[in-house]
């Protein structure tokens, strides 16, 4: 009897290691994918993706290095960000349950977790060739090194700082084997830089307290919340009309293509620019999601339409 209890206890006691072992890896894998900011560096790899496939057509295993390369490196360059800002981001609602901040892990880790990300996404980039590289290493330079601290000393950081999200699909088109100065992956960078400036703007509409609150200056500082409204809605439109140079610049083919750029665009005008709604925290949070649906619709369409 004895033997079978002991027997027991060791069954028990290994289901108990492999639960706990589970439990560990789950949770560090949750905060890890909260300090690299998973849903935006996911985003980026899929930038990169479609830059790829709109020069190659096809989906192969450069397609994949550069992707993971993007994905680690936009992961390190996150998680490096949390770091620099997570002063701020404890004293802002929105975001002082970060990882660091909310004392989950330690500013160490985040830097360790930053360096090897960045060095693992650098080696698997100088495989996508050196044009790929370069500007990767330039884009990581250019969020942390310039977007990051300018943000602390001009509300219009986001303008230079939308480069950063311009970027990505030139990766993937270099990766390719295209010109960066394309017309055609300028075009798509020229989209996605626009788009950023309306997306950030719309959080400040949102959360613009949280921001003065942790010392950030926002355009509040200079504009009243009407004209903050108005020059974001101007920059929404300014986005919907960039989508229409695609056409011009060879970036889409097909008459189906050219109307569904029309009828987004026309969509997503009527639901942000021309909406009655009360202008309240929810109302600026749906059409956050509104242009970000947008984008995403254009993505899909210009890489279904080189993949078939």
């Amino acid at each position: 009897m004895s033997v079978n209890v002991t027997t027991n206890q060791i069954e028990n006691g290994n289901i108990e290691t492999v639960k706990s072992f589970f439990q560990t890896f789950v949770k560090h894998k949750n905060i890890l994918m909260e300090l690299t900011k998973f849903k935006i560096t996911f985003f980026v790899s899929v930038t990169t993706t479609v830059g790829f496939i709109l020069f190659d057509g096809k989906i192969n295993f450069e397609l994949l290095i550069v992707t993971v390369g993007v994905l680690f490196l936009a992961s390190g360059a996150s998680a490096f960000n949390e770091y620099q800002e997570r002063n701020i981001d404890g004293k802002m609602e929105r975001t002082n349950s970060r990882p660091i901040p909310s004392g989950r892990i330690s500013s160490n880790y985040a830097i360790i977790s930053s360096i090897i990300l960045i060095l693992f996404g650098t080696v698997v980039l100088f495989f996508s060739g050196m044009n790929s590289l370069l500007l990767g290493i330039f884009t990581l330079l250019w969020y942390n090194a310039v977007y990051t601290p300018l943000k602390l000393i001009s509300p219009f950081a986001i303008i230079p700082g939308s480069l950063v999200g311009a970027l990505p699909p030139m990766i993937g088109w270099a990766a390719a084997g295209g010109e960066i100065f394309d017309i055609k992956i300028l075009s798509l960078a020229g989209f996605l830089f626009i788009w950023q400036i309306p997306h950030f703007w719309l959080l400040i509409l949102m959360y613009d307290d949280q921001y003065k609150k942790a010392g950030i200056p926002t355009l509040s500082n200079i504009f009243t919340f009407l004209q903050i409204k108005n020059i974001t809605y101007f920059w929404i439109v300014i986005l919907v009309l960039a989508s229409f140079t695609f056409p011009i610049a060879n970036l889409s083919l097909s008459i189906l293509s050219n109307i569904l750029f029309i009828v987004f665009g026309i969509l997503t005008f009527f639901a942000t620019v021309m909406s009655k709604q009360n202008h309240t925290k929810e109302n600026f949070r749906n059409k956050f999601m509104i242009i970000n649906l947008y984008v995403l619709s254009i993505l899909l369409l210009i890489t279904t339409e080189s993949l078939f």
